[in-house]
């Protein structure tokens, strides 16, 4: 999802737009298969005992496992929807939340430093963690960022106004003059 044009400034893009990593999702998604099978097999137990309790135990089980999904696989997929890290070429934004809506934007200018840390299960899933180091009494850290090493470069060439300001093209080499040919 791009972010919408009409909140940022004139003459301002987006050069990256990231959510975290779906890594985050990865025990969400194991509770929401357990729930699934543990309720599975609840209930299958549960339509053995004799009515109306077979009912009953059936209803318990399906109310506990729908708030079981709903808090631990439905509320983390919905905060991981929610989250947004932009890099914009004025501007590092963050957003996150739902209900309660946080969000902090730092010009490109106030940025002092720039760096990133990935373990070997970061370096696995390809992403990390992004510390941005500016005019705040602390740095900001923003972890989870997928191929945080090219968020890394992007915001360093943002923050040094030349995009390509580490790759050198070669100027084609000058063509020789053309000499005139005697009428």
């Amino acid at each position: 999802m791009a972010y919408p044009d009409d909140l940022l400034s004139e003459g301002e893009r987006v050069v990256v737009h990231k959510h975290p990593h779906f890594k985050m999702l990865i025990v969400p998604f194991l509770v929401l298969l357990v729930t699934l099978g543990a309720g599975i097999w609840l209930a299958t137990l549960a339509m053995d005992v004799a009515p109306p309790w077979d009912t009953i135990w059936l209803i318990v089980i399906g109310a506990v496992g729908l708030l079981l999904i709903l808090w631990l696989f439905v509320a983390p997929f919905v905060r991981w929807r929610t989250t947004h890290f932009i890099v914009t070429t004025d501007r590092l934004i963050a957003r996150e939340g739902v209900l309660k809506r946080t969000g902090i934007d730092i010009p490109m200018s106030r940025i002092n430093s720039v760096r990133f840390e990935h373990g070997l299960i970061d370096r696995v899933f390809g992403c990390g963690t992004l510390i941005i180091e500016s005019a705040s009494d602390e740095p900001l850290t923003f972890e989870d960022i997928p191929k945080v090493e090219k968020v890394h470069t992007h915001i360093y060439r943002e923050v040094n106004d030349n995009p390509y300001d580490d790759f050198v093209q070669q100027a084609p080499p000058p063509e020789p003059p053309q000499r005139g040919r005697g009428r």
